[in-house]
């Protein structure tokens, strides 16, 4: 017999913050998204100077949420482009600007700009969704950036301190022995961070045992669930989100089958990213949301390029909400060899699986032959994996191992046994050159 599931504390939440009864969300809740949206698409038209121009020929009025469907898509290059006219408020009322740097032709970076009350909405999110695991009295350590009033470790210590437990922020991990000092001396008992800093970290201070980790920022290997989980005796879940979303979109419950979403502040579809069209529920697809409840500045269908589906099934959790699966890639995170593909989950789940394995990086260069470069940091012990286990491990991703029988791609392999290439919160993908 199974044991029964903890529901998500998200469905309790959404159930109070739209003030519906707890056998009724789902009616509710699509009633809620729909009044939410009129009132967003409304606010845009007549404030936003973008979407005044972007919506011009979009339905005035909707029946449904299916009708959303007609809309125009917003893109991170609209938000590189036309920035401040995204605002629907004064500059004077945005209380936090959050600037990412872009990898885009113009160059321009993407500033992401909130209220006081878009932070707030933040906050009591992260407050609902930390309590699926901890609660009051537990010690939180946050590896994120906290320093500045508004940053994601500081709402989410405020959110902690709200649920009644004790954040520690302390910021990305810069030297693992530093940081596992701090876990010793504050008793951590749950911590937040990047996954490969995380795991880093359970390799290196193996003896400490937590209740439980959020891994967020990235995507999340199975292979560093597992050492992670091995090393603590804990629970790890995951959490999506991204600036745009106001930094938090979804977390994982009990069932740890994918994410449990915001829905009472974002409206997600996943559609084909080819034709754009809704993909059928189960059917993988590139995530697109819609702010329900920011005023700052509303997103209409922003397209996040992350590749992922609705789960068709009832969560186990028996939560009344969707589940997102994890996000394992990127529409446009695959890359060519010979006359395969490949993506950077692909080789986390074969190479974070070895024994050692701290974290990589890889490259592919385009000639006439591709040519694979992985640069592999171990931890440098007796058994840890060397270039030989690495180059098997690669064996394992069918398009990889078909290149090299076909000889059209060759692997370079460095595995280096000295110091951590410690990953930030950016996400890690692969870097592909063209050849000449």
């Amino acid at each position: 017999m199974t044991p029964e599931l903890p529901r998500s504390p998200l469905h309790a939440w959404i159930a109070a913050r739209i003030g519906a009864p707890d056998t009724q969300l789902c009616a509710a809740l699509a009633a809620h998204q729909l009044a939410r949206l009129q009132e967003t698409l409304h606010l845009a038209r007549t404030r936003s100077p973008f979407y005044r121009r972007r919506l011009a020929g979009a339905p005035q009025v909707l029946a449904s949420l299916q009708d959303l469907a007609s809309f125009p898509f917003t893109t991170a290059q609209d938000i590189r482009d036309f920035g401040l006219q995204f605002l629907c408020v004064s500059q004077d009322e945005i209380q936090r600007v959050v600037t990412l740097d872009t990898t885009g032709t113009t160059g321009r970076p993407k500033c992401i700009y909130f209220t006081r009350d878009d932070q707030e909405l933040t906050v009591d999110f992260f407050r609902a969704g930390m309590a699926t695991l901890t609660g009051p009295g537990d010690r939180v350590l946050i590896l994120l950036p906290g320093d500045r009033p508004g940053s994601v470790g500081d709402l989410l210590a405020t959110a902690l301190t709200r649920l009644g437990a004790m954040p520690l922020k302390h910021g990305l991990v810069r030297d693992p022995a530093e940081t596992l000092a701090v876990m010793r001396s504050e008793q951590v008992d749950c911590l937040v961070g990047v996954p490969a800093q995380v795991l880093a970290l359970a390799t290196c201070g193996a003896e400490l045992t937590l209740k439980s980790v959020l891994l967020t920022t990235d995507h999340v290997p199975d292979a560093i669930v597992r050492k992670v989980e091995a090393a603590w005796g804990c629970t790890v879940y995951n959490h999506y989100g991204m600036t745009e979303m106001g930094l938090g979109g979804g977390v994982e419950c009990a069932a740890r089958r994918g994410y449990h979403l915001r829905e009472a502040d974002l409206l997600f579809e996943v559609i084909d990213p080819v034709t754009g069209v809704p993909a059928p529920e189960g059917t993988p697809g590139e995530v697109v949301f819609t702010t329900l409840t920011r005023r700052g500045m509303p997103l209409i269908r922003y397209r996040t390029g992350d590749v992922s589906h609705f789960v068709p099934d009832p969560c186990p959790c028996e939560a009344a909400l969707r589940t997102l699966a994890r996000v394992r890639h990127r529409a446009d995170g695959a890359v060519c060899i010979g006359d395969g593909t490949f993506t950077m989950a692909d080789l986390d789940e074969a190479l974070f699986a070895l024994p050692g394995v701290l974290n990589f990086s890889a490259s592919v260069d385009h000639a006439a032959r591709d040519i694979l470069t992985l640069e592999v940091n171990v931890t440098g012990g007796p058994s840890s994996a060397g270039a030989r286990e690495v180059a098997a491990a690669l064996e394992a991703i069918r398009d990889i191992a078909a290149a090299r029988a076909l000889g059209q791609l060759d692997v370079a392999i460095n595995v280096r046994q000295t110091g951590y290439i410690l990953s930030g919160p950016a996400k890690r993908t692969i870097v592909s050159r063209p050849g000449f």
